[in-house]
């Protein structure tokens, strides 16, 4: 019965008929996706608004520990949470750049936290059990040596351990994409508010309602800067949280700016100016890079698909004629 399953599971006709489907449906996903999205804009900037209500409760939990604790460990996923607890996977696997890591990747609360842990925690031994049935129950990779079916088993292992840490690492790296493609023209509308005598509060507000449909992760992290502005009592760390968060050096002089601003009264608007011509100067220099690097990606591309391809047109019909002639 197990050698029907695995012969079956790894027929040459059945693996292609898979592969074709997948390519089928990946294919129609791609093409019926844009018109099968929704804007959740306003879901995303109501979850952020709550992080105001989120800090004052961290706040009350520094005078009031115990009863803050009952309340707060409500609203996080128990399973997660217990087995964090139980194993002390905090000691073991969070420091200051995981933590980082997670909020640049819009993972900001303690669950989220607990779920990465618990995930980190768990997945290399569901990767393991998986190997272990597909290599040495099912019988793949039976004409290999035991050192070499042990080792492959190992990398699953080791690959099921590192998943959540890609996971976050595309959530990060599609963020600050958005937030940078935007942040030149966030940064010339500050600058329009703060000439006009707006404060740097209402500035970032009016941005962020702007900016909201270009790029809805720099309006949440202007909305979630607005918020410690108002409730922080030092102004500098909540801009300082806005460039660790973001974990972009753009961003990070601008907070530079605006910290020295607040400190010495020096005026921001040439600096804002500034800052806003380099980050776009900058995105140009990144579209000419990607643009000169395309002619030794297409090289190979063309090699294997266009020139087969115009050969056979040239030299198809001069073949065609000799094999009629002989």
């Amino acid at each position: 019965m197990t050698r029907d399953i695995a012969a079956t599971l790894t027929d040459p006709v059945l693996l292609l008929a898979l592969l074709v489907a997948i390519a089928v449906f990946a294919t129609f996903y791609s093409l019926a996706s844009p018109f099968l999205e929704r804007g959740d804009l306003n879901k995303r900037m109501k979850a952020v608004s709550t992080e105001r209500e989120q800090m004052r409760a961290r706040e009350r939990a520094r005078m009031n520990a115990e009863a803050s604790k009952a309340s707060l460990r409500t609203q996080n996923n128990q399973s997660a949470l217990q087995l964090v607890e139980r194993f002390n996977l905090r000691k073991a696997l969070v420091d200051d750049n995981t933590v980082n890591r997670l909020r640049a990747a819009g993972l900001r609360s303690q669950n989220a936290l607990n779920i990465f842990l618990a995930a980190r925690f768990l997945l290399p031994f569901v990767f393991l059990l998986l190997a272990i049935v597909w290599i040495f129950v099912l019988g793949n990779l039976a004409d290999r040596p035991i050192a070499i079916r042990m080792l492959v088993t190992i990398v699953c292992a080791y690959v099921g351990f590192y998943l959540p840490n890609i996971y976050v690492s595309n959530r990060v790296t599609k963020r600050q994409q958005s937030i940078k493609r935007a942040w030149p023209d966030a940064l010339d509308l500050m600058l329009i508010c703060v000439e006009a005598g707006i404060s740097i509060e209402a500035a970032m507000r009016r941005v962020a309602e702007e900016m909201g449909n270009q790029s809805p992760p720099l309006a949440e992290e202007m909305v979630l800067t607005t918020a410690e502005l108002s409730f922080l009592q030092d102004r500098r760390v909540a801009l300082e949280n806005l460039g660790l968060r973001t974990q972009l050096d753009t961003v990070k002089n601008v907070t530079q700016a605006l910290i020295q601003a607040e400190r010495y009264g020096t005026p921001i608007a040439q600096a804002l100016r500034v800052l806003a011509q380099e980050g776009r100067d900058e995105r140009m220099n990144e579209a000419e890079k990607k643009a000169a690097a395309l002619p030794p990606k297409l090289t190979v591309p063309m090699i294997l698909f266009f020139l087969p391809v115009l050969v056979a047109v040239i030299l198809g019909p001069a073949g065609i004629q000799v094999a009629d002639r002989f």
